[in-house]
């Protein structure tokens, strides 16, 4: 039952990888058809916002309260302009690079980024230090990017 229930949830997972995908070539259809990659950065996010706002309306669990707002980080609700920082990014440079290596130039970035997080603890992250198959695993992510350019 375990392993089932593992097996489907790396299948949501690379479902959602695939869908991160088709949203940059999407993204990048939009940013052509416009002429202008920053509506096409807004109207992706401004779409976005409103499926999460429907999903956060109706989903059970608590709603957003002055309260609850006052007690996070200001820092945590900077995720958006990281996200933003993304889409712009892809989709000024999909037409550029391709989406292969725009997305594996991205996961790569996500790789680096977290083994740092990881390994130091940061933004109250677990510490997980580098190991040597850690690092390896990283190095591969870097070869691949490599081998999608050739």
């Amino acid at each position: 039952m375990a392993t089932a229930l593992s097996a489907f949830s790396y299948l949501v997972v690379i479902g959602a990888g695939v869908s991160v995908a088709l949203q940059q070539v999407l993204n990048a259809n939009l940013r052509a058809d416009l002429g202008s990659p920053w509506w096409a950065g807004f109207i992706s996010y401004f779409v976005g916002m409103l499926a999460m706002l429907a999903v956060a309306l109706t989903a059970p669990g608590p709603r957003i309260s002055e309260s609850l707002a006052g007690s996070t980080s200001w820092l945590s609700w900077t995720g958006g302009l990281f996200g933003a920082l993304f889409i712009g990014t892809a989709i000024l440079m999909i037409p550029r690079l391709g989406t292969a290596t725009v997305l594996a130039l991205i996961v790569v970035g996500q790789m680096l980024g977290s083994l740092a997080f990881d390994h130091f603890g940061l933004f109250g992250l677990t510490q997980q230090l580098v190991s040597p198959a850690r690092l390896a695993g990283a190095a591969s992510l870097i070869l691949g990017v490599v081998l999608i350019r050739l």
